[in-house]
């Protein structure tokens, strides 16, 4: 089966460092356990290599060469903007951040949701855009104290709960609660994170019992999920056995690390120490760059 060249340039541009989606992402340098205040992990670095006019946003290249507004591109460059305005208090880091606000405000539907995945699947919508969105909101209402920002937020978090049998984007087994960054695909560790990270900052301002028990529900059934990320020598990318790239390696470590600094679940600092052992072991890091490549031409994805 011939490999797709725009794949190829994909995984070249994340395996030399030049891809803006696979920028480093360590934990976040100004956020707060409990006020609204910078990201939780560190996106600055996609507004720096991104190198756009003021009054532009990042597009995002299909397969077919066609460039989009892919909602979870837009908001983690506003909340990257966010962090650097926070750093440097440069008003262009204010504007790009706004920039980014006003998008996610034209392009959320009346329901709630913002549509992601409409260019490739049935269900567009994607928990962790809504998780980003949610956030990036948030910290405009925390700036301009305009009522609507946290409505759209609220609206935002309301849809999320919403199960993929409804085109949603989370998935109900009982008392288990999984948050989809792709609601046709297995659970994705790093998009399960990103949404917890919307709910964390929409009940630091609003006091929410329903909220509160959604959150803390989908907060332990990934703790219980833990080990089926594990593999023995890395991590896995989702829940259907893809192990993860070492960009997304890197990223579990961090976001493992915020999550158990937000709520003191002493596991997830042990899952992260975990898979920081497995990547300081240099046979695991080339067993699984090798896995990961097979994976990569089978699936061409």
């Amino acid at each position: 089966m011939a490999l797709n060249i725009f794949y190829i340039k994909k995984w070249y541009k994340m395996i030399v460092g030049k891809s803006i989606l696979h920028v480093d992402q360590p934990a976040g340098k100004l956020y707060s356990k409990t006020t609204i205040k910078g990201y939780y992990n560190d996106l600055r670095e996609k507004v720096i290599k991104e190198n756009i006019d003021i009054d532009k946003l990042p597009k995002t290249e299909l397969p077919n060469g066609k460039k989009i507004d892919f909602s979870i591109a837009i908001f983690q460059y506003g909340l990257g903007a966010y962090d650097l305005y926070l750093e440097t208090n440069k008003k262009n880091y204010y504007l790009r951040f706004m920039k980014s606000v006003t998008w996610a405000e034209k392009n959320q539907d009346s329901n709630g949701g913002w549509k992601t995945f409409e260019h490739e699947a049935n269900n567009p919508y994607s928990s962790m855009a809504q998780g980003e969105g949610i956030s990036l909101l948030l910290r405009a209402y925390q700036e301009t104290k305009k009522n609507k920002y946290l409505n759209m937020a609220a609206k935002a978090i309301n849809f999320m709960q919403k199960s993929i049998d409804e085109n949603g984007c989370t998935e109900y087994n009982f008392d288990d609660i999984y948050l989809k960054e792709f609601p046709e695909k297995s659970t994705v560790l790093n998009g399960w994170i990103f949404s917890l990270f919307g709910i964390y900052d929409y009940l630091l301002l609003v006091d929410d019992y329903n909220i509160k028990t959604f959150f803390d529900n989908s907060l332990q059934t990934l703790i219980r999920k833990l080990p089926d990320f594990d593999n023995g020598y890395w991590s896995k990318y989702d829940l259907n056995k893809k192990i993860a790239s070492p960009f997304y390696h890197n990223l579990h470590i961090e976001l493992l690390k915020v999550l158990y600094e937000l709520t003191g679940e002493k596991i997830l600092e042990e899952y992260s120490k975990k898979f920081d052992y497995y990547k300081n072991k240099k046979i695991n890091k080339i067993f699984a760059f090798i896995k990961k490549a097979i994976q990569k031409i089978i699936e061409r994805e």
